[in-house]
């Protein structure tokens, strides 16, 4: 019996105290909730309450709400005594260590609150860990003078195993001292020359998004002193390098790629790239030097074929896309294309330069058939790679088009559909042939084959594909007739076949047979890129300008924009012109794809001192 009553009595000990744990819990979640409700609404004397018994339960999760609940209340002698309580609690923890602090200066007690701070600087050991625990908990109170001296006295400890640079360079930044920011990133390189690459990417993004030009100028002068205090340290030369590919500023670049080049007896390859890249920025006169100065070197320099190859190339680009070259231009560069020719062979090593030579003469030259031999010629090479024998049967299309042979086009476009599916040859081909279709005037099944292209890949396709299967659906689907698309189709035919008088008349009959149509911008769009092509920039910039008058929220204005920024910029040479639309199409079209080219040129011509 006595066995029976003791079970009772443990049975009933264990459900009372599984009650109190229930109840506990219970009463525990009450008080969150209820402080945080109180606090999220701002009722700090309501919030103070719940908050003290839920600190009681789960000081971790509770301090924050409590200390910002007791500020806010101006109760700071118990903010002064919970910080201090915290700390026992977690001594470790930095954020809390320096609340005090922050406590001691909001009673207004500077100096003990100075003192609390340095004695935590004081107490550091050679930790990294330690040093960024501080120096981040005075950041976050935004303490700079104070996360300044962490930082530097964990230099000290460090002995030269870290300096903490990066570090300090974001606490300067903060206290607006740009130049010394600069000074700790590239002591980051002198310290360790492999953390260019991260150096690279931080100073890329602030030079991305300033304006002013002041971090620019700042980053150059640093540079040229580094380079003039440090000679040895190739690494500095580099990044000057860099910073001047980030600039556009091409001829300092080519200067300073060639002497990197000499000094550590490269290759050749860093200038050839430069060229190509000044090529696509359309600065033909620094190309020409970058591939001369290779040229130079000899026709025994391993690069000198592809030099004397990109040279020509380079002269073609400068030729024909002025817009204002003459037959004798032209004919003099056709026999810088044979004498080249000549010299170096027809082989797997100049194919490149005969399909650049093919170009010429059937776009250029009128001589279709000429262009067709070279072509045929070229991709009968042994040792020629398929990707470049598909590239030359979509010249070889191209010209057919040219010509108006289109159904040899059309056979060579499925050709490198067929052959390339999933590549991105594939898509072009798919592409060009779809644009060919359109051209016919044979709409729904352009239409179907830009379809595909866009379901069949993962990535992106060309926005020249993307704003033809607009074009079309913006056209087809709303309209009861299509001749406005038509007659505009056509119009873009006679354009690639640089029939550019039969093109400017075509889209004028448009214009006047619809008169107000929706393809009006696309009209004015379609003249301006001929007007240009020929040299014609004032005339261009007329159709561009009506375009941002009449239509400024149409998806061509940003187009337009940045096509009469580019005329004032590299035609006209009207710098401050170039620069107010450049700076109008980045406040205007912040999503535009144009920004980032936008934001760049702005940065160039607003006036930094670039040499």
């Amino acid at each position: 019996m006595n066995g029976r009553n003791n079970y009772l009595r443990h049975l009933l000990l264990v459900l009372f105290l599984a009650y109190i744990q229930v109840a506990v819990a219970q009463t525990g979640q009450t008080n969150a909730e209820l402080a945080q409700q109180y606090f999220s609404t701002g009722d700090y004397e309501k919030a103070v309450v719940y908050l003290e018994k839920y600190y009681d339960q789960d000081p971790f999760s509770a301090y924050p709400s409590y200390l910002r609940t007791l500020i806010a209340l101006k109760d700071f002698d118990k903010a002064e005594k919970l910080t201090k309580r915290h700390v026992k609690k977690f001594p470790a923890d930095f954020n809390v260590r320096t609340d005090v602090g922050m406590i001691l200066e909001l009673k207004g007690e500077k100096e003990k609150a100075a003192k609390s701070y340095n004695e935590l600087i004081k107490s550091l050991g050679p930790d990294v860990n330690q040093v960024n625990m501080l120096g981040n908990a005075f950041m976050q109170k935004q303490l700079y003078d104070y996360a300044l001296k962490t930082y530097l006295q964990g230099r000290k400890l460090m002995n030269g195993t870290y300096p903490f640079g990066f570090e300090l360079a974001e606490v300067y930044e903060n206290q607006g001292n740009s130049a010394e920011m600069i000074n700790e990133y590239l002591d980051m390189i002198n310290f360790q020359s492999g953390y260019i690459s991260n150096v690279q990417t931080i100073l890329q993004n602030k030079l991305s998004n300033e304006l002013s030009g002041n971090f620019a100028d700042l980053l150059r002068t640093s540079l040229l002193r580094r380079i003039q205090k440090y000679p040895d340290e190739i690494e500095y030369s580099e990044l000057l390098y860099w910073y001047f590919l980030q600039e556009k500023d091409f001829e300092s670049a080519f200067t300073q790629a060639r002497g990197i080049d000499k000094r550590l007896t490269e290759s050749g390859d860093r200038v050839i790239a430069l060229g190509k890249l000044c090529v696509t920025n359309e600065d033909y006169i620094t190309a020409e030097k970058c591939f001369q100065y290779v040229v130079d070197k000899g026709p025994s320099f391993p690069l000198y074929i592809t030099a004397r190859i990109e040279l020509i190339n380079a002269v073609n680009e400068k030729v024909t896309s002025a817009g204002t070259y003459t037959i004798s231009d032209l004919l003099k560069l056709e026999m810088d294309y044979e004498k080249t020719l000549k010299e170096l062979g027809r082989n797997a090593a100049t194919a490149s330069l005969i399909r650049g030579y093919a170009h010429l003469e059937a776009f250029y030259l009128g001589k279709s058939d000429n262009a067709i031999d070279l072509l045929n010629e070229t991709i009968k090479i042994p040792q020629l790679s398929p990707d470049f024998k598909a590239e030359c049967k979509l010249e070889l299309a191209d010209i057919y088009v040219f010509t108006g042979e289109v159904w040899e086009a059309a056979l060579l476009y499925g050709q490198v559909d067929k052959d390339f599916k999933n590549d991105a040859l594939g898509r072009e081909a798919k592409f060009r042939n779809a644009r060919l279709s359109y051209y016919l005037g044979e709409f729904p099944w352009a239409r179907e084959q830009l379809k595909v292209l866009k379901a069949a890949t993962s990535q992106l396709i060309s926005n020249d594909a993307i704003s033809l299967e607009l074009l079309i659906m913006d056209n087809t689907n709303l309209d009861t007739t299509t001749t406005a698309l038509l007659i505009f189709s056509r119009a873009e035919l006679l354009a690639f076949q640089n029939q550019d008088s039969l093109a400017l008349l075509t889209l004028d009959s448009l214009l006047e047979e619809f008169p107000s149509h929706m393809l009006t911008d696309e009209v004015w769009y379609k003249k301006g890129l001929i007007y240009s092509k020929n040299g014609k920039f004032e005339t261009a910039l007329t159709f561009y300008k009506d375009i941002l008058d009449k239509y400024p929220a149409d998806i061509l204005a940003d187009d337009a924009l940045f096509r009469m920024g580019d005329i004032y910029e590299n035609k006209l040479k009207n710098k401050d012109k170039a620069k107010e639309l450049y700076e109008q199409l980045i406040t205007q079209f912040p999503g535009s794809l144009y920004v980032v080219d936008a934001r760049k040129r702005f940065r160039v011509l607003r006036g930094e001192k670039l040499n």
